[in-house]
């Protein structure tokens, strides 16, 4: 990963340097506690949530026996970590689903007001009304947290048999507007925004708080189109039931200009459509990891506690047995690319939600889960931002939490081939005169003390380190 060649890249020229060297002993904390932020008890997220979604491995054919392998994984090996929700996605009440989802002729399990059920033929726990109650109550039994996904709207099914809304006198016909369509999924009609509308949307949030859901991941709402009459009666909904559900809106990417809304309303917006095991897209979808850097640093100013732009799912390990895209397979990204995903992610504070099959998980793919270090920046990290963003290179800074004067620093080589970087802390008006460094992925000090930094990076490497500053 090192090389002693130096070629200065140009766009970060002004910070250049050469690398000096000495001793170190630098050791930081090897838990995420160690350097955890102070945040208001009434966040529902905190910090940017982390868990495994099942669309990446699963599709929308996910069973419960496999949903329940996968939680039971989770907590024996992650939940230590920080690890926590684990979300059933697309179709859990369809009957004949297929991987891709959205079928032509779905077999549909509603209840008498209308709300979409587990399918019993996939979900048996929830036979004779009990819904997800059952997998909910396995899932916080083992010290993790519930979650599902939901497309907006009223299930075309409730409209056409007009059933009844629970806990109000209207009807399904009342809430549906049936000119609004979801334009990649044929279920539901949009909900019109009038009284019948949050009816309905307090009907399912009561719902799914009787389930014991604590994470909802809300879709075909938060781009093409943007529903903010929606966001907002389905928000309302789950804070009238008193319990705390985190709201989820996809896909991205989410107008910036809705800032205000989406941080009013919800806990996690994507900030692009779905992000798959490739490098770049060469379509709207998917897209790839190096997709991901111009809307990353755009979108990184905007993050708080509480309120996080969302890079989407991680597609590591095993997708399969039958993935949401494409065909059943190990991810494509090489180690570099794992890593360097992982590096953004981390140092934008992103939500990390994994989209590998957790049973299946490899040596590797848990040595990347499970480095308390590269944790601890995404969860306990401030003043997050991109200081060199090109087609090239990437340069990002953040802060420990209860650090100053240190600072973390990824350097990404986006560029096909080989490349040398350099970055000059002085120039970026960081203090200290000499730096000693930690490898934070190696979980290793590097030798001596340096002025500046210098690192020759494989075709879509990258590294993180932490800048600990010695100030004359």
């Amino acid at each position: 990963m090192f090389a002693p060649r130096f070629s200065l890249s140009p766009a970060i020229a002004l910070l250049a340097g050469v690398l000096i060297c000495g001793s170190i002993g630098l050791r930081i904390q090897d838990t995420a506690d160690k350097e955890a932020e102070p945040s208001p008890s009434s966040l529902l997220a905190p910090t940017p949530p982390m868990g495994w979604n099942s669309w990446d491995s699963y599709g929308a054919t996910i069973d419960e026996s496999q949903f329940r392998a996968n939680a039971e994984w989770m907590a024996a090996h992650l939940k230590s970590f920080g690890w926590k929700y684990v979300v059933i996605d697309e179709g859990w009440y369809v009957s004949n689903p297929t991987a891709e989802g959205n079928i032509s002729d779905p077999r549909l399990s509603l209840d008498t007001f209308g709300r979409f059920t587990p399918a019993v033929n996939r979900f048996p726990s929830s036979a004779n009304g009990a819904g997800f109650k059952p997998l909910a109550d396995f899932v916080h039994s083992l010290g993790l947290k519930f979650g599902i996904h939901i497309i907006r709207g009223v299930p075309k099914a409730a409209v056409e048999r007009n059933l009844p809304i629970a806990g109000s006198s209207f009807h399904a016909g009342d809430a549906a507007d049936k000119s609004d369509l979801c334009p990649w999924n044929s279920y539901n009609f949009g909900v019109a925004s009038r009284d019948a509308g949050q009816a309905y949307y307090d009907s399912i949030a009561q719902l799914y708080a009787d389930w014991g859901v604590d994470f909802v991941k809300a879709d075909c709402i938060a781009s093409h189109p943007y529903k903010g009459d929606e966001i907002r009666m389905l928000s309302l909904a789950m804070r009238k039931t008193g319990r705390p559900i985190v709201l989820s809106l996809s896909p991205g990417e989410a107008p910036m200009d809705k800032i205000a809304e989406l941080r009013g309303y919800a806990q996690m917006w994507r900030i692009s459509d779905d992000i798959w095991d490739l490098w770049h897209g060469t379509s709207e979808y998917p897209q790839g990891v190096g997709d991901q850097f111009p809307r990353a640093a755009k979108w990184a100013p905007l993050s708080e506690p509480g309120h996080w732009p969302d890079a989407d799912m991680l597609p590591l390990g095993h997708l399969g047995p039958a993935p949401g895209w494409g065909k059943p397979r190990d991810t494509r990204l090489t180690h570099q690319e794992q890593r360097t995903l992982l590096t953004l992610w981390c140092m934008f504070r992103s939500p990390l939600m994994m989209g590998g099959d957790l049973p299946s998980t490899d040596a590797w793919t848990l040595s990347l889960l499970t480095n308390p270090e590269v944790i601890a920046v995404d969860q306990h990290s401030i003043k997050n931002r991109a200081i060199v963003t090109t087609d090239k290179e990437a340069v990002w800074l953040a802060e420990p939490a209860f650090g100053h004067p240190r600072h973390y620093l990824a350097i990404f080589n986006l560029a096909d081939a080989p490349q040398t970087i350099s970055f000059g802390p002085k120039a970026a008006g960081l203090l200290g005169s000499t730096y000693r460094l930690r490898n934070l992925w190696e979980r290793k000090d590097l030798p001596g003390v340096a002025e500046s930094v210098r690192v020759t990076l494989a075709p879509h490497a990258s590294v993180l380190y932490l800048l600990d500053p010695r100030v004359p």
